[in-house]
């Protein structure tokens, strides 16, 4: 699909109602986007972060402190700590085992962010603006989503998060057939975020998130617009032909016919309008006889 474009801020957003759901639940959760008030008791330290140690009545151990590319630290009195990969409660409870291990009598410790490192996510698939993002703190799902733009009308129900199986970042995008053993995909419905029924999706440096296309399903003969359009969870032959502008005036909801695949093999069923309609199904109205 040829270089991703390199993106620092929101595009227009093409699907105003679930990028202004976005919005409000980033708003909800206390963020601004660019992650200026990340969820850092989540966040997993890596290198070039910069971390603000404090030990109590310890001075000279208090400091700033940069994260180098192996994942380390260098501590006064303890040397090479590693970090990498840990949160920050994680490596509070480690330098202060350290420094109590024959150095400190019962040490406090305190860790914070100074400063985040930028970290890349791979946005695909039906948003606003694809492309590579370039963002820093603890990224969250919804704010990702908001910054590429929102979803478009096209998209389907479900965003995949795609990351490597082994927890490497990867050099570019990720994209994985499922029972792919190299990659973890993770599924996670559009319709949970918009209702807050889910709670703050975390999303990782080199992740790649895909919002696939909807699938559609196609409505022809005795209707206002035949066509294709696009298949939502539940929808009935009834408001599928609502959809296509309603019957016509020789239309009848008598003798609907779906023509349908079913394990690779094209067959033909009669439908009542209140029957549901399965992706890629193609709905046949009859014309009336007189």
């Amino acid at each position: 699909m040829g270089r991703l474009p390199i993106c620092c801020s929101a595009g227009e957003t093409p699907r105003v109602a679930i990028a202004v759901a976005l919005v409000i639940g980033v708003t909800c959760a206390g963020l601004r986007l660019g992650a200026q008030q990340p969820i850092a008791a989540h966040y997993l330290v890596g290198p070039e972060d910069t971390l603000r140690i404090a030990v109590f009545n310890e001075d000279d151990l208090t400091g700033i402190y940069t994260v180098d590319a192996g994942g380390n630290i260098t501590f006064p009195l303890l040397g090479s700590v590693s970090v990498g990969g840990l949160t920050l409660g994680e490596i509070q409870d480690e330098i202060t085992r350290q420094l109590g291990d024959g150095f400190l009598v019962n040490p406090q410790v305190s860790c914070e962010i100074e400063e985040y490192r930028r970290q890349s996510v791979y946005v695909l698939g039906e948003v606003g603006s694809p492309g590579i993002y370039r963002l820093s703190g603890n990224l969250t799902l919804i704010a990702v989503l908001v910054q590429a733009g929102g979803t478009t009308a096209q998209a389907g129900d479900e965003v995949h998060i795609i990351r490597s199986a082994s927890g490497r970042v990867p050099a570019g995008p990720v994209l994985a057939e499922d029972g792919d053993p190299e990659v973890e995909v993770i599924r996670v419905s559009l319709e949970d975020i918009r209702t807050g029924r889910l709670a703050l999706v975390t999303v990782l440096d080199g992740d790649t998130i895909n919002v696939p296309k909807a699938p559609t399903f196609y409505v022809l003969g005795q209707v206002a617009s035949p066509g294709s359009y696009v298949w939502t969870r539940g929808i009935t032959v009834q408001q599928a032909i609502a959809l296509a502008g309603g019957y016509t005036y020789r239309g009848s909801n008598r003798g609907i016919r779906i023509s349908r695949i079913v394990d690779d093999t094209r067959i033909e069923v009669g439908v009542d309008e209140d029957d549901q309609v399965q992706p890629g199904d193609t709905i046949n109205v009859r014309a009336r006889r007189f």
